[in-house]
């Protein structure tokens, strides 16, 4: 609808952020007067002796934002407040719905078949740099849905981001209006992860916030024969019950649907009309909260908060593994050929973090322990580990100066081994390019096959290791930050053992030294740790630097608390982890932001003493955010004995950009003081 006036209103914006739309006596004889406000029509109208505001896009979807406009009238002239609402709908989506058991790898994801779909989905535009990553976490699609309303969706399809990234995966649920969590029926193993794992994970992230979750059970129930790929270790006879999806999904509080087929009828009526019913559900419930909220703007003198972005510096997990099989330091595994030439380097912890057979062969597990026959098969096949190698160790020297020497047993897969290791070091994504590399140095398609299936037979079952199914059937999913942690805390091929508050943390040396770069120093220069077992640590908890290690094995990290996690970052600076201390830095001020006035006023953390210890802690961006907080919540904080601690440079920063302002407070008793004295109502309130 287009509504016409007979005058246009002229537009001025005044100091305070106010619009100037005309003369009250001219709206009131002409009914109404048409403005433009940042670009947008805006219709100003005279009803039963009130003024009103609305605009097409308000009246286009109904939620009535300027029922009630904040109007003033000063010396006969009327001022509009307007307040442009950008309405969106952010989606996330996790899982994997496709069936690993089809043969088309091109299947659509049930996210984006809906946005092809609907008829109510325009503009789709897809995240280019999301789809040709190497190992994408999430692929980003932006839509028009309702006409104008931005929609944002954020498919996940591994459940990886939860394991390695914890920063984004909360981000990404915070900021979550709809979440939908994916299946495939046809695989219980990874239904059966999702309940136990991820499941608890995200309703610890959405901390009781009333966000709408759909669980969706996607595919037809088979009746499959057991996969034969060496690779594949699930069980396909078993399929995911619909008793045991709606039981998930009452335990979570979420709306269940079974989607035996992503056609026309499942996408767009079913899994369509829920997911469009949370949607306009989301609209209304933000216009409601939007309009509530809405203020009067008025200039002052306060400076915003520097954002705090995310890491600007990227994961570099696998890279840093990769690159300890380059620089060979803390290797205390040597491989050799049958005719005693040395081949390549390597370490035990990170061999049987990703395969059982070097367990086997390290003595991590006994034959007992392994109830796969093809392991024992595939161990003595291949390798032999020469008894009594080498001179004894010195004593008090460490066990990895003394390599272990295994000989390889099969001349051709002995050939490509040190290409394998670079396969499994870099965190086992490109197979594609190790069956390339195998093609060229043997040149001999029989004995290419040969090598590949010893390296399927090397890397079956390693704990918690599944097919990836969003890639070709050899591909393998990320390994380390799930296997690594299996040998966190452990005694297993420890070769390094930490003495803190009179407890011992073992831990490997070759892990270490890949991660942090202080401690390659400490453990491969000319210092007493170079050569000692026992290594004290001082400064930090026992309990910290459990954490710290934690990261170190597994990339991730998560502090319980706004104090854990300043002394996990204290203990980053000190060992010059920039990128966990980063981290630390985002998640103190994540908790500080989300905390309401009346628990900021309580509570017992002192906010003065976590800026004392990031500015000794050179956490510049940490202080300088800290230093901001307390200015634009100077009425908490002036009230608080804390408050005195801050020198005299923080003091007249504090006192200069402080919110509400000194000007403000008094021109707010000056106001205050006229209409108690003129016995008046404001106009306005």
């Amino acid at each position: 609808m287009v509504l016409h006036s007979p005058s246009k209103g002229t537009v001025e914006k005044e100091p305070d952020g106010l619009v100037l739309v005309g003369k009250e006596d001219d709206i009131k004889k002409s009914q109404r007067v048409t403005a433009k406000v940042d670009g947008r029509e805006v219709v100003v109208f005279y009803h039963e002796g009130r003024f009103y505001a609305l605009d097409s896009r308000c009246y286009r979807y109904k939620l009535k934002p300027f029922s009630k406009p904040n109007i003033r009238e000063d010396k006969h002239l009327l001022f509009l407040f307007y307040v442009v609402i950008e309405m969106s709908v952010h989606i996330v989506a996790f899982g994997n719905e496709r069936d690993a058991l089809s043969e088309d790898s091109q299947q659509s994801s049930l996210m984006w078949s809906y946005l092809r779909r609907s008829a109510l989905i325009s503009e789709v535009d897809s995240s280019p740099s999301a789809e040709h990553a190497r190992s994408p976490v999430a692929t980003e699609y932006q839509a028009c849905v309702f006409g104008n309303v931005r929609l944002v969706v954020h498919d996940c399809p591994l459940w990886d981001i939860f394991d390695s990234d914890w920063y984004t995966s909360r981000s990404l649920i915070g900021g979550a209006d709809i979440i939908v969590i994916k299946y495939s029926v046809n695989d219980k193993t990874s239904f059966q992860d999702l309940k136990d794992s991820y499941v608890p994970m995200i309703k610890k992230a959405l901390n009781h916030c009333s966000v709408p979750v759909i669980i969706s059970a996607v595919g037809a129930r088979k009746n499959a024969v057991p996969c034969t790929c060496p690779l594949c270790t699930l069980d396909r006879r078993s399929c995911v019950t619909t008793s045991e999806g709606a039981q998930l999904a009452k335990e979570f509080g979420a709306t269940y649907l079974e989607l035996h087929a992503l056609n026309d009828f499942y996408i767009q009526k079913y899994f369509g009309g829920v997911l469009e019913y949370f949607m306009i559900q989301s609209l209304n419930q933000k216009s409601s909260e939007k309009m509530k909220k809405r203020k009067k703007t008025q200039k002052c003198h306060r400076v915003q908060p520097p954002q705090l972005e995310q890491p600007g510096e990227a994961s570099h997990y696998d890279s840093d593994l990769h690159n300890l099989l380059f620089c060979c330091q803390c290797a205390d595994v040597t491989f050799y050929s049958e005719d005693c030439s040395k081949v390549v380097e390597a370490h035990k912890v990170i061999l049987c973090s990703v395969s059982q057979v070097f367990m086997l062969l390290f003595d991590v597990k006994s034959p007992a322990d392994i109830h796969d026959p093809s392991i024992l098969r595939t161990a003595q096949s291949l390798f032999a580990v020469e008894d009594g190698a080498g001179p004894p160790t010195p004593r008090g020297m460490p066990p990895c100066s003394v390599p272990v020497r295994v000989v390889v047993k099969d001349p051709a897969f002995c050939c490509c081994l040190s290409d394998i290791l670079h396969f499994i070091y870099s965190g086992a994504f490109q197979w594609e390019q190790l069956e390339e590399d195998i093609k060229k140095k043997l040149k001999d398609s029989e004995k290419t096959e040969h090598v590949l299936e010893k390296v399927k037979c090397i890397l079956k079952a390693p704990g918690k290791l599944n097919s990836l199914r969003d890639c070709r059937s050899h591909q393998i999913k990320r390994l380390y930050n799930t296997s690594l942690r299996l040998f966190f805390n452990t005694p297993v091929l420890a070769d390094v053992i930490f003495t803190i508050q009179g407890a011992t943390v073992p831990a490997h040396r070759a892990v270490l030294v890949a991660r942090c770069e202080v401690m390659a120093a400490m453990f491969n220069g000319n210092y007493l740790e170079a050569n000692s077992i026992l290594v004290p640590v001082y400064g930090v908890s026992k309990d910290t630097f459990l954490s710290f290690l934690e990261y170190l094995y597994t990339d991730s990290c998560c502090p319980a608390s706004i104090l854990q996690a300043m002394s996990l970052l204290i203990c980053a600076e000190m060992y010059q982890v920039m990128r966990l201390q980063h981290i630390c830095e985002l998640y103190i001020i994540t908790q500080l932001q989300s905390m309401p006035s009346r628990e900021l006023a309580s509570t017992s953390l002192s906010i003065v003493s976590l800026l004392k210890k990031a500015k000794f802690h050179n956490s510049d961006c940490l202080s300088t955010w800290l230093l901001h907080f307390i200015a634009t919540n100077y009425l908490i904080f002036s009230q608080k004995p804390e408050f005195q601690d801050l020198s005299v440079e923080e003091r007249n920063f504090v006192e200069m950009h402080r919110w509400p302002s000194s000007m403000y407070l008094k021109q707010l008793a000056e106001y205050r003081n006229y209409i108690h004295s003129q016995k008046c109502h404001c106009a306005v309130m």
